[in-house]
């Protein structure tokens, strides 16, 4: 059972991916403020059986910008995170159909891709995440989009701040958790939240949907949802048109953190029904 980290440079992007296992390619996209070892519990049970790939985001842990996106701002549009997972995977030499899993600000990430390149997707799995043009905001990003108010928020946003917000988030997360995402915070990741929540209004996801439903009743979709998330509504669970929908009473936003023993039993068993 292999584990590596491995690093790919991208348009404008120069990724670290964390790969665990060998068998058929899974693919996990974290979302915000985390990185690739957000799925660390997860792989390691998916490992003796899936090849398992945690990228950091642009922006995010290991992931650095570069080039024109380091100097003038890198793009966060759907249309860039397409490009973006499409170069990810390419890079990696992934050449068969690959189980999507999303958390978060992943589902942009892993959907805008998929939308368009369905044939490459076996299943889905979506964890505490969003792609609809009627989800609004919660607190934080309301402030992170906007302009000076956001700035001033990632001044304040030290450690006592940040572990009051992660355990709001999520309570059944450990301390040493929430302090080993909050030290992976960095200056460029403080910059890419404020970038990628203000290129992210809700209405950049109508043109996507009629493209969304039909992926997601196309391809095998499975829900995991923390019902205890403060940001995401546990309506939108049943939002995926999934075959199955796993709600986790106990956990908040970060199911893959709080109970990654749980969250990885339910993608083996649904793996296991194979895809399309």
């Amino acid at each position: 059972m292999s584990h590596a980290e491995i690093r790919l440079t991208l348009p404008d992007v120069d990724t670290r991916v964390v790969v665990r296992g060998d068998g058929p390619p899974v693919l996990l996209l974290h979302g915000n403020p985390d990185t690739a070892e957000l799925w660390d519990g997860v792989a390691d049970d998916l490992a003796p059986s899936y090849r398992c790939y945690a990228p950091d985001l642009p922006g995010f842990g290991g992931s650095r910008l570069t080039g024109g996106g380091r100097r003038t701002g890198h793009d966060f549009s759907l249309d860039a995170m397409e490009t973006f997972v499409a170069g990810l995977v390419e890079g990696l030499g992934i050449d068969e159909p690959l189980r999507l899993v999303v958390h978060d600000f992943g589902g942009p990430y892993g959907f805008s891709w998929a939308v368009r390149h369905p044939e490459r997707v076996r299943q889905i799995v979506a964890v505490n995440t969003f792609f609809f043009p009627d989800y609004r905001w919660h607190f934080w990003a309301r402030v992170w989009r906007t302009s000076l108010l956001g700035e001033l928020s990632m001044l304040l946003m030290r450690w006592p701040v940040v572990r009051l917000e992660l355990r709001r988030g999520s309570r059944r997360l450990t301390t040493e958790q929430m302090r080993a995402v909050y030290e992976r915070v960095t200056p460029e990741t403080r910059r890419t939240i404020l970038r990628l929540y203000r290129a992210t209004s809700p209405e950049v996801f109508a043109p996507w949907q009629e493209a969304f439903e039909k992926l997601v009743r196309q391809v095998p979709t499975a829900v995991v949802w923390g019902m205890r998330d403060p940001y995401l509504p546990a309506r939108f669970a049943d939002r995926f048109f999934a075959r199955e929908v796993h709600r986790l009473e106990d956990c908040g936003h970060w199911p893959p953190s709080e109970a990654p023993g749980e969250v990885a039993a339910v993608l083996e068993a649904f793996f296991a029904l194979g895809g399309s």
